[in-house]
């Protein structure tokens, strides 16, 4: 496993820095804001996520380690792979991108190259509490009515299993207490249907 790289920066080629070390030249996948901070012929050393599939051995670096760890919550969300991890980065500086997670802003998450509605949605869902942020009420951007929230409710999943429509779901768990577990949740849920 690589966890980082250190060399000269041999060259630029659209996103990708190439960094030479130990006469080897690495192809480095970054954001727009890292590629234009490198600079050709000098030292960087970058935090690397590989990505390995059958066909792909790409690399994805990072000058700093916070925007790794916040790539990397980004791959959690489902529908994200790396590279629209990295587009989703690549629409502004770190804070900015953490703050439009945790305040909910799905419209500037839809800049991101390949990101639509839905994926920014979830990307919120799924991530405003994890960013290190004082996350917004989802309620009062619009996040959690509909089928939105059904993106990351456990009791909504379970009640949807057992026969109910997601609306449905949603409006039986509405009169319910959301701090309560998922099991007891359900459990008052199906009771008030009775």
């Amino acid at each position: 496993m690589i966890v980082t790289l250190s060399g000269i920066v041999a060259e630029k080629l659209a996103e990708i820095v190439v960094v030479e070390t130990g006469g080897i030249g690495y192809g480095v996948l970054v954001t727009p804001e890292d590629f234009s901070r490198i600079e050709t012929g000098t030292k960087a050393k970058l935090y690397i996520y590989e990505h390995i599939r059958e066909q792909t051995h790409d690399l994805y670096g990072f000058i700093g380690q916070e925007k790794k760890e916040l790539f990397e919550l980004l791959l959690a969300v489902n529908g994200v792979g790396p590279k629209m991890a990295l587009a989703l980065l690549g629409i502004g500086r770190i804070n900015e991108v953490k703050t439009a997670i945790a305040s909910g802003d799905v419209k500037y998450i839809t800049r991101a190259n390949g990101v639509g509605k839905r994926v920014a949605e979830r990307v919120v869902v799924e991530l405003k509490d994890k960013v290190g942020l004082v996350g917004a009420d989802l309620s009062s951007v619009g996040l959690l009515s509909g089928t939105s929230f059904l993106l990351q409710d456990e009791a909504v999943e379970a009640l949807v299993t057992l026969g109910y429509s997601p609306g449905d779901a949603a409006a039986s768990l509405s009169q319910v207490d959301p701090k309560l577990s998922v099991e007891e949740r359900v459990r008052l849920a199906l009771k008030a249907k009775k």
